[in-house]
């Protein structure tokens, strides 16, 4: 699996001398030597795993080590499954939009930013309308106005090539204030 520890130390080959160990439930047995420790687990017929070598003193669990490895795998996919990936979603424009287009593309931006996903917004420019990049600046603006308050600016308005692009995404506010508006009028 990406990003999963393989490594554990195990048993002698914690380099600690003394461990904050826990049972196999997760309760605290206490701060004890290394050797105290392993004695306890070769006694119940299980391992010693480090599970926090960066605290002080380092934390090992009491375990059979493949019960151990299956419970991290578990806990991993689970973070997995509860973290939405952040998608970017795109919308084009032309310097000289309709008012029914633009209109679309506000209502199909507004639905992206309620799902708490990031727009990537471009206005493309044809050659001979690159004299008129103050129109695509005025789009933007406009966007900007029309959305209200709750829009962060990710990217500030910029020319790549002959395409100018913004990247919004919405605040933890975004639609909550947006439907409140909608219920008072």
């Amino acid at each position: 699996m990406k990003g999963f520890n393989n490594y554990w130390r195990l048993n002698e080959r914690i380099p600690a001398t003394t461990l904050r160990v826990l049972d196999s439930e997760g309760k605290q047995i206490g701060v004890i030597s290394k050797d105290k420790a392993i004695k306890l687990a070769k006694d119940g017929g299980v391992d010693l795993v480090e599970i926090a070598p960066n605290a002080e003193p380092p934390v090992a669990k009491i375990i059979e080590f493949s019960k151990f490895k299956y419970q991290e795998e578990k806990k991993l996919k689970e973070a997995q499954k509860k973290s939405k990936p952040s998608d970017i979603k795109e919308l084009r424009f032309t310097p000289f939009i309709g008012e029914g287009d633009y209109q679309t593309r506000l209502r199909r931006m507004d639905e992206f930013l309620k799902d708490k996903n990031k727009v990537k917004l471009a206005v493309y420019f044809k050659i001979k309308q690159l004299g008129s990049k103050q129109f695509g600046y005025n789009i933007f603006t406009r966007v900007l106005k029309d959305l209200g308050d709750g829009i962060n600016i990710d990217m500030k308005p910029k020319f790549l090539g002959r395409n100018l692009l913004m990247i919004i995404s919405p605040t933890n506010t975004y639609g909550k204030t947006k439907d409140k508006e909608v219920t008072d009028k």
